[in-house]
């Protein structure tokens, strides 16, 4: 079989092809033997007996080929069209490129592509709206990255969670709707439906593309308002706990024990009452910063639970095993508030 050619329109040309794809006057000629091997729904489509044409009406044809038209946008076709050539091969999973991963799923989807070429795209599209939270650490890492390097709000790197949302609902993958609503509920909700220009929920911010929603269904609004609500009571709970840790004496040496115990490396805390005195201020500072200044981090959790775990560092604190406990502490804390946040948000 000879391969495509694209040609400057986006068309897909064969010197034997025999059927045309017509997609709002975009054309496609694509090999019949090929959708049928990849899309369960052509497969069926061209065993089926053809009806007679209406009266007077001929058979279209182009360049001999008939035609079949699709009222998809011409270029979530033309990506799918790639896809099923060439297999998946995206980007960075910015926004531009969400487009074209967003078109090929709900194509795959709609006309039932072989699962094989969906999972490989989900799994592109799961990069940035990850199951685990090493996942999420790794997407948070290169929003700050880009951040940094182009003095833009870390919000733009990504596609807008409620496009995502809307995606997987339209296309069956629940797997995304958890880490989509978290990062969604990270926005005031003037900016999620009052979006002003330039910020990155605003519809603008995003290539245009008639296919993306920007809207979330009712149900979808009232578990973001609920997961919003359970995520903000989630940071307070998290600066009691911090709080009892640091108020209870046999708390405060349990802990040392089983840091001792679990590292062997850590020499015991030789200044509890110092130590509780610190953490007692710590505990403070948290509640000024993340309570009443309302900080950046005030609606995400898990990055207020990282920064607690940071406030006591090892390397430069007087109580070294102190210091360390803080640490796992915290990381126990965001592995259990990642596994709560599927409840937060009523998905399961």
């Amino acid at each position: 079989m000879q391969s495509g050619i694209t040609a400057p329109s986006g068309e897909f040309w064969f010197s034997d092809g025999s059927l045309v794809l017509r997609a709002h006057q975009t054309l496609f000629r694509i090999h019949t033997s090929q959708l049928c091997r990849k899309s369960l729904f052509f497969r069926d489509l061209f065993t089926l007996p053809q009806p007679l044409n209406a009266p007077g009406r001929e058979d279209e044809r182009i360049d001999g080929c008939p035609v079949l038209d699709l009222h998809d946008p011409p270029e979530d076709v033309a990506n799918l069209v790639r896809v099923i050539y060439d297999g998946p091969n995206f980007t960075n999973n910015d926004r531009q490129d969400f487009v074209a991963v967003s078109g090929v799923l709900r194509l795959a989807h709609k006309y039932l592509v072989d699962e094989n070429i969906r999972l490989k795209v989900l799994d592109h599209l799961r990069a940035a709206w990850p199951c685990t939270l090493r996942g999420w650490d790794a997407r948070e890492d290169i929003a700050r990255a880009f951040e940094i390097e182009t003095g833009t709000m870390r919000g733009h790197r990504f596609p807008n969670a409620i496009a995502v949302i809307n995606l997987a609902r339209e296309i069956g993958a629940d797997d995304l709707l958890p880490s989509a609503f978290y990062d969604l509920s990270r926005y005031s909700y003037a900016q999620i439906y009052e979006p002003s220009i330039g910020d990155p929920l605003h519809p603008a911010s995003s290539p245009p593309n008639t296919s993306l929603s920007h809207t979330l269904l009712p149900a979808d609004m009232q578990r973001l308002a609920l997961g919003k609500e359970t995520a903000q009571h989630a940071i307070t709970t998290l600066i009691q706990n911090m709080e009892y840790a640091s108020s209870d004496p046999q708390h405060h040496r349990l802990m040392h024990r089983r840091s001792r115990s679990a590292t062997n490396t850590l020499a015991p805390c030789v200044t509890p009452a110092a130590c509780r005195k610190d953490l007692s201020e710590l505990v403070e500072l948290a509640k000024q910063h993340y309570l009443m200044d309302r900080e950046r981090g005030y609606t995400d959790p898990l990055y207020v639970a990282e920064e607690l775990g940071q406030l006591k560092s090892a390397e430069f604190s007087d109580c070294a095993a102190c210091a360390r406990d803080l640490e796992v502490w915290a990381a126990k804390e965001r592995e259990r508030l990642w596994k709560a946040i599927p409840d937060w948000f009523r998905l399961r």
